[in-house]
Order: structure tokens, then sequence, then C-alpha cells
């Protein structure tokens, strides 16, 4: 009975562990055409090693995206043009950032931190469905891709690199 427990408990435990390996959002939920604030939860280092850097791409259909600056980091954005334009607050927009890097800092493995910006999710977007922002997390040489989107029904718990998702909500 006791072996019993040991090994569903061991079972559980890896489980739940490799469930909160991976980088998150803070808030899981956000809904279409509004601004959402994206906090990216990073709850350790790469195989034991500090994260150095943190990059994210944002999907089409987010626009008007600033980052946090962090002390101690480097923020660097990467822009270019959406695939197609975007009403703005009555503005029309076809170009913004696509990506967010923050680097030259230092987190430990055995600490936890957070990376933040903001972004308008546009009207377009289908509310109901899960919108993905892949991470790529950089400890000196080792790398951590969290790049992996779940195919159509599949458990996004079963995937080793999860990307961070946000379930979009109707207005």
């Amino acid at each position: 009975m006791f072996r019993t427990f040991t090994i569903a408990f061991g079972a559980l435990a890896f489980s739940a562990s490799t469930a909160l390996a991976h980088i998150t959002l803070e808030k899981d939920e956000a809904k279409v055409g509004s601004t959402y604030k994206a906090v990216l939860r990073v709850p350790h280092g790469c195989d034991g090693k500090a994260t150095t850097a943190v990059r994210v791409q944002i999907p089409e259909g987010v626009i008007a995206t600033k980052p946090m600056p962090k002390p101690g980091w480097k923020l660097e954005t990467v822009k270019g043009k959406y695939a197609k334009s975007y009403d703005l607050y009555g503005t029309p927009v076809s170009d913004g950032v696509k990506e967010i890097a923050w680097s030259g800092g230092e987190l430990p493995d055995d600490f936890y931190d957070e990376f933040v910006f903001r972004a308008m999710l546009t009207e377009g977007l289908p509310a109901g469905e899960t919108l993905y922002f892949p991470v790529v997390q950089e400890c000196g040489d080792v790398v951590d891709r969290w790049i992996e989107i779940p195919a159509k029904g599949q458990d996004p718990e079963t995937l080793e690199h999860p990307a961070p998702g946000v379930k979009l909500m109707k207005e």
C-alpha cells in the first residue's frame, strides 16, 4: 500500500512540476478589442543556468505593443509590417512591434521574475480560441524555446515546450 502511494505521489509530483515548468502568462484570458497587459512569468533558468535573455514574438492581430523596461536589462524591439491594416482608435495602423527582447540581465535559476508588455488585441481575433506568444529563453549557451502551439483539440500541457497563451473572450 505504501509503495503504491509513493509511486502514485511521485508520478503526480512529476506531472505537476512539468506542467508548471514553462513560461506562462499571468492572465490567461483577455477580451478581444481591448488592451491587454501581458505578464510573462519566468519561473526558472535553463538546465540550472541563469536566464540572460527573453524574447517574445507578437502574433498577428496584436498591435500597439509597448514593452516595460526592466532595470539592468537591455530592451529592444523588432518592428515590421502587419499582414493587413488595423484600426487603432480611428487611425489605420499597418506596422508595429513584431518581437520584444530583454537581454543582458541575469535571472538566477533559483529566482523568479516577470517580463511585461501591453498591447491591443484587435477586434478581428477569434473569440473563444487561444492566442499564443512564442518565447525564447536564453541562459548563456543554453536555450529553451517555448514555441510549441498545440494542434486543434490537443492539450497544451502534453507539449514539452508550450508557448504561453491567452484565451480570447468576447468584448
